[in-house]
């Protein structure tokens, strides 16, 4: 098999679980795809595997990068926040007509932004919009978020080895990651759903009020709703289609109190924003709910304009748990990517929250809103999470890395 046929199989492959068990796109149904220049081989081999699934038509969306460092090294600064209407419009008309959106993660270049103020990387929040928090909270798309390895992601991940080579290793961790080293990835991928689904289910029984989190740098404490529910990453839209959000998906997670965060903790990942440089050490603390301090050996800056951005925008919008048994995990490898890194350990989303892990009722009013949703990672070995009823028993939901629920 030639090099060139090798790596269409590869795409391909990607492909048809992002179409398939990832965003389920329906016949006659309108398909987004979200995408950076250099990443037209999946995008193209997307379209294809959604056309032969029924799709009525297959919208190309490209965000340049480049295009963005040009506005931040040159626009007024008190423009950086400006997104025209007709960007927001577009994200809404897309959940009106319950499309299915597809995007790719994987930094094309991951080192284009670094001579750019970190700060004003926080402010210029593109590609990321606010109606794209408001589509995704109301269900109106099913949805799906998935992997492509590029030459430079891999450089970023593996800058020890030559070019090719660090390529063709970042491949074959994606592939071993997606199951697709399965003979059957999709139902590799049932099975793996339904056991996040039993995990879900078993912690929901337990009724907590708060979650600790104890390690290296680390004591916080996060409160629970009343009718915060864990699910996983299996869900269904308003129109009754079943999709996976994230591919890889490896967590358990709901929606905290977000007047009931206290402590500090520290990041045991770096934290790469899309369009941002990496956020390396970073350690926050929290007072009421609110972060109050935001550090980091480099990148604090961005965070904390991020985290300006609204009232809401300081507080915790999400809560996620992951042992160290995903595939992820087992590999060792840190992608610099939130949707793998926050599925190889225990994360928290500074944010908005998903309304819909909590109960239908007064509760899901108090879930946190804002116009970001930042996960960062906070699991390891060496960080471990206890529950907490409301008669003040404990519970053990991680040690040394993995799950004794």
């Amino acid at each position: 098999m030639s090099v060139a046929t090798s790596l269409d199989r590869r795409v391909e492959q990607i492909a048809q679980l992002a179409v398939g068990i990832g965003a389920n796109v329906q016949p006659d149904q309108i398909v987004t795809l979200a995408v950076e220049p250099g990443q037209e081989p999946i995008s193209r081999a997307v379209a294809e595997a959604a056309y032969k699934r029924g799709a009525k038509f297959v919208d190309v969306g490209y965000f340049d990068p480049h295009v963005k460092r040009s506005r931040l090294r040159h626009a007024p600064r008190e423009t950086l926040a400006f997104v025209p209407s007709w960007t927001g419009e577009r994200t809404l008309a897309i959940g009106e007509a319950g499309a299915a959106r597809i995007a790719f993660q994987g930094p094309v270049e991951p080192h284009l932004l670094d001579d750019v103020d970190p700060e004003l990387l926080g402010i210029d929040m593109l590609p990321r919009t606010r109606e794209s928090i408001t589509v995704t909270m109301k269900q109106q798309t099913n949805w799906c978020i998935v992997p492509f390895p590029t030459p430079g992601w891999a450089q970023l991940v593996h800058p020890d080895m030559e070019p090719d080579a660090a390529h063709e290793r970042l491949w074959l961790e994606i592939e071993r990651i997606l199951r697709l080293d399965e003979p059957d990835p999709a139902a590799a991928w049932e099975a793996r759903i339904a056991q996040l689904h039993a995990l879900s289910s078993r912690i929901n029984e337990l009724t907590l009020d708060h979650l600790r989190y104890v390690g290296p740098g680390t004591d916080l404490t996060v409160g629970l709703l009343p009718g915060s529910t864990w699910i996983s990453g299996a869900m269904e839209n308003i129109h009754g289609v079943r999709f996976t959000a994230n591919l890889p998906t490896e967590e358990t997670f709901t929606a905290p109190d977000p007047l009931r965060v206290d402590g500090f903790v520290t990041a045991t990942k770096p934290l790469l924003i899309p369009g941002a440089a990496p956020i390396e050490g970073l350690k926050v603390r929290f007072e009421g709910g609110r972060a109050v301090q935001i550090d980091a050996d480099n990148g604090a800056e961005t965070l904390r304009a991020m985290c300006a951005k609204d009232e809401g925008a300081a507080r915790i919008g999400e809560v996620a748990l992951v042992d160290r048994e995903s595939r992820i995990g087992q590999s060792g490898t840190v992608f610099y990517s939130i949707l793998l890194d926050e599925n190889a350990a225990c994360h928290l989303a500074l944010g908005n929250a998903y309304p819909f892990s909590v109960a239908d009722g007064p509760d899901r009013e108090r879930a946190n809103q804002s116009s970001i949703h930042i996960d960062f990672m906070v699991g390891s070995d060496h960080v471990a999470v206890t529950g907490v009823r409301t008669d003040g028993s404990e519970v053990p939901i991680l040690r040394d890395g993995a799950f004794v629920v």
